[in-house]
This record gives C-alpha cells, structure tokens and sequence, in this order.
C-alpha cells in the first residue's frame, strides 16, 4: 500500500507535536512494509500513485479541504483536536483577548487563516474554505473521512459535542519511540536532578507561569523549546521573569532530549490543554516523575500515575512539583508506556484503520 500524509505548511519551519507524530507514523508504517510519503499542504501533489490519503490536524482546514476536494482518492484524518477555546478567551489580553471574547473558537480560527495570509503568506488554496467559514469546512471533512484517527476517546468525544458529526473512529495513541528508550543508559550531570519543560515556547504552554511558580527557588529548571512564531514577545517575558536557577535551550537533538529525561528528576506541561503531550511520555519512560495539566485527554493515559496541576496557578504548579520531586518513580507507569504507548503499537492500530477505510471504499462503490 501506498499511502500519502499532508499536514500544515509550517510542519518543519515551527516543529511541534504533530510533526513528531508524523515522522514517527511514517517510519513505524514503512517497517510494516507500507510506502510513506509526507507533504505539505501548500504542494502541488499528483494524487495518482497513492491508495490512500492521511491527513493531520483537523484545525487546520484550510489546509486540507483543497486536496480533499481536489483527490478523489479515500481520506483518513488524524483529528489532533485541540481546544484552547477557554485560554484564548479568559487568557489572552489587548485586541486579541476582547476578539476571542466577541466571536466564536470558529471565527477566530477563520480570522486567523486570513491573517497568516497576509503577514506570512500562507496560501489559502481551498476556495470552499473562504465561501464555508471554518466551521462548516471541519464538519465536511468529518463526514468524508473515511476513518477519524484520535489520539484518545475523549478526543472523539470532544470533536463530536463540538460539531456534531458522527463518523467511525479508531483510537491511535500518542507514543514513545521503544528504541530510542532501549538505546539510552548515559545520565549528564548538567541535567541531574533537574525539572525539565519540553514544548514550544508559547501562551497556550504556559511556560510563564511555570517560571513564575519556580524563580528564586533550588530547583534547576530547564526550559527547551523555541518560540512559535507569534509568540516571541511571550518568549522574551519568560526572560525577563527568569532567575538565575532557570535555562532556556531553542533545540536539542533527539539523542539529548533521552540523555536529559534520562538524568532529570520531573517533566512539567503545565499547559491550558494537551491531548497528551508526547514529551511527558517520553519523559515518564525514562524515569521522570511527570507534572501535568488535568485539561484536555491527559487522565486518559496517564490516569493516577501523573500529578496534576491548575495551569492558571503557579502555587498549583510548585505544589504538584514538590510532590512530584519528592516522591519516587513509579515503575508501573514505563510498564503501562511500553505496554500500551509505542509508536510500533500506533502504527499497528494505523495500519487497521487503513484496512477499514479502503474496505469502507470499496464497499461504498
């Protein structure tokens, strides 16, 4: 089987979650004997050679709906449905807080796709997209999909209370790479002991209130992520707030990042929504005791195995980091990691998913 993944035009030039996700799926597929391409949504795509297509980041409908259109090649969707809708209303301050107050998570999103076009130049190539609005684009894409492919049953659950639409599905997990855990036994005494936040450097991350519940304190934490473009001045605030106890690193590579969860004591994603948040699982099956936001589909994977803290609270986020440094690793959650979460297993449940929704096909034909 030939299969094609298009994702978001910025997947490589602002990496987050997602391209991690795709890299890794599409390595995992292509040891089961798949052919994996990866394009962006901006390409111009020769749809012929493909079996099937996978798109990414249901959010992002403007840079799907075109090729969805354009192919009549079957189509699954990895949902990666965020929900920011109450950070960006309670949150965000200036012009865009009363936006998000004024109009609806759809709007804004629709707003937002116009204004990367004209300060980035991101091509708006779908032009059901600007005639639809966002909303009614996302609830297309649901109902032809073939397959939705969530990161867990309450992202699902959330996609359908939102807009409504019933579509089959099959969970696929987020994951740790399994070799990459094998393949690490160095520590680093620069890292040792130490509470590490692995993410992007934005708002929705809410690595300022991280700095703010741990300034001034013994701990070393170390911060590595770069800004997402529209948040440098978010960025340079973290500076500004940090004390000497605090690091900030843009990028390590993935050798590094193991070495660092393997040598540190706690992760902390103290985010205003994750559904899951890959770096807290790869931290946890190396050995660090994980801090956690409880917004979004964390409980689901994580259960009682995290400590989970109130993102708006940085006395919740040094509180849940004190338990979370004094207290030992539970070697119960690196057995339910390896059991449950590796990118072997997602690509595994992808493969069936791809089985389903070419059978899907044919019957519908």
């Amino acid at each position: 089987m030939k299969v094609l993944f298009i994702s978001r035009s910025t997947l490589f030039s602002s990496p987050g979650g997602d391209t991690k996700q795709i890299e890794m799926t599409a390595e995992y597929l292509r040891k089961l004997g798949l052919t994996v391409d990866i394009r962006l949504a901006r390409d111009s795509i020769d749809y012929s050679s493909y079996d099937l297509l996978h798109f990414f980041n249901i959010i992002r409908p403007a840079d799907l709906l075109y090729h969805a259109k354009k192919s009549s090649k079957p189509f699954v969707i990895s949902t990666i449905f965020l929900d920011y809708g109450k950070f960006e209303k309670t949150s965000r301050k200036g012009i865009h807080g009363m936006l998000n107050r004024l109009f609806t998570e759809d709007q804004i999103e629709y707003f937002k796709v116009i204004a990367r076009f004209f300060a980035n130049r991101e091509p708006i190539r779908s032009r059901e997209y600007l005639l639809w609005g966002h909303r009614r684009s996302i609830r297309y894409l649901i109902r032809q999909a073939r397959v939705l492919l969530p990161n867990s049953e309450n992202e699902y659950q959330r996609l359908l209370s939102k807009y409504g639409e019933v579509q089959r599905y099959v969970t696929i997990p987020n994951a740790i790479d399994a070799e990459m855990y094998r393949l690490t036994t160095s520590r680093e005494e620069k890292y040792n002991n130490a509470i590490l936040c692995v993410a992007r450097v934005e708002g929705r991350k809410n690595q300022l209130n991280l700095v703010r519940a741990l300034k001034n304190t013994a701990y070393k934490l170390i911060i590595n992520g770069m800004a997402s473009p529209n948040n440098k001045k978010y960025y340079e605030a973290c500076l500004r707030e940090a004390t000497p106890n605090i690091q900030f690193k843009e990028r390590v590579s993935e050798e590094e990042l193991y070495v660092m969860f393997h040598s540190a004591k706690v992760h902390v994603l103290p985010s205003y929504f994750e559904t899951t948040g890959l770096a807290s699982l790869e931290a946890a099956v190396m050995g660090c005791n994980v801090v956690i936001t409880d917004k979004g589909d964390t409980v689901e994977y994580f259960g009682d195995l995290a400590y989970y803290c109130d993102p708006d609270d940085p006395t919740s986020i040094r509180n849940a980091i004190d338990r979370a440094y004094n207290e030992p690793f539970r070697e119960e959650l690196r057995d339910l990691i390896l059991k449950k979460y590796t990118w072997q297993k997602a690509a595994e449940k992808t493969w069936d998913a791809y089985q389903m929704a070419l059978k899907i096909d044919i019957q519908s034909g």
